[in-house]
């Protein structure tokens, strides 16, 4: 979740996406995934990052709405460092398949094909190379690139908070704050609606380390319930710019998602 500090000594401010960072000076390879709470810390200018699901599946049952599922494979995040505190996101979800059931016997809805497409900068405030703190800001904007029966249609949009801190006893501490503007679903027009998250990490021997996490997702749109969830997962870091994880998010309230298991793959270059 967090660097340390090796590279605070180093002056990167003459490097940028055309001039990139020397390999001997980059910073601790550190990931937006597997957690919900994104971190605040950027690609090294001039290099890239690649962090994807290989799969991830998310099931809800609701006694009134029915049974629904969702699955993507190969959704990926392609970040490009331009500044030394400025990156560039592009996430695509390159293939989501969805299945509805109503509660009783009736027509079952699918669909499946290439998902939305989401353009993302971060700014880094302070703390990407040294220091306890870190603190960022992500401005993103939703293309509606989803094919009939994945996706809303609607352009969205919203921005996100990340803070992250070293604890003493070497855990890593991470929260966050969103705020979307999104497309109504009992009426026409767009919302507000907020997530607010806390992650704690540790290492658990060597390359591998573990999480915990709460998160919340409060809809300001009429008859809408707040979601709760309790999530856990590992990081596997293979060499210093190859990380595999896994991990699976627990709604916690009626109205989030019973559970999503996930697999995920994130390398540097």
């Amino acid at each position: 979740m967090g660097v340390d500090g090796s590279a605070g000594e180093i002056d990167k401010s003459g490097y940028h996406l055309f001039n990139p960072v020397p390999p001997e000076a980059m910073r601790p390879l550190v990931t937006d995934r597997p957690s919900l709470t994104e971190g605040p810390y950027t690609v090294d200018p001039g290099h890239f990052q690649i962090e994807s699901d290989i799969t991830t599946w998310t099931v809800d049952r609701d006694a009134e709405i029915g049974r629904s599922e969702s699955s993507k494979f190969a959704s990926v995040n392609l970040k490009t460092g331009l500044l030394p505190s400025l990156d560039f996101h592009v996430i695509v979800d390159s293939y989501v398949r969805t299945r509805a059931e109503p509660p009783s016997p009736g027509v079952m809805s699918t669909g499946s094909g290439l998902g939305d497409i989401t353009l993302r900068f971060k700014k880094n405030f302070w703390g990407n190379d040294s220091g306890s703190t870190a603190f960022g800001m992500i401005p993103f904007v939703k293309v509606p690139t989803a094919a009939d029966g994945v996706g809303n249609g609607a352009v969205e949009g919203g921005l996100l908070l990340p803070l992250a801190a070293r604890l003493p006893g070497g855990f890593d501490l991470g929260v966050q704050t969103r705020l979307d503007c999104l497309r109504g679903t009992e009426r026409p027009g767009h919302y507000l609606a907020s997530y607010n998250s806390v992650v704690l990490g540790h290492s658990i021997f060597g390359p591998l380390s573990g999480y915990v996490e709460f998160f919340t997702f409060h809809p300001f749109e009429s008859g809408s319930d707040w979601q709760g969830l309790v999530d856990c997962g590992i990081t596997w870091l293979l060499d210093e710019n190859l990380q595999l994880d896994a991990g699976c998010n627990f709604g916690v309230t009626r109205s989030a998602p019973e559970y999503n298991p996930f697999l995920g793959i994130s390398v540097r270059f």
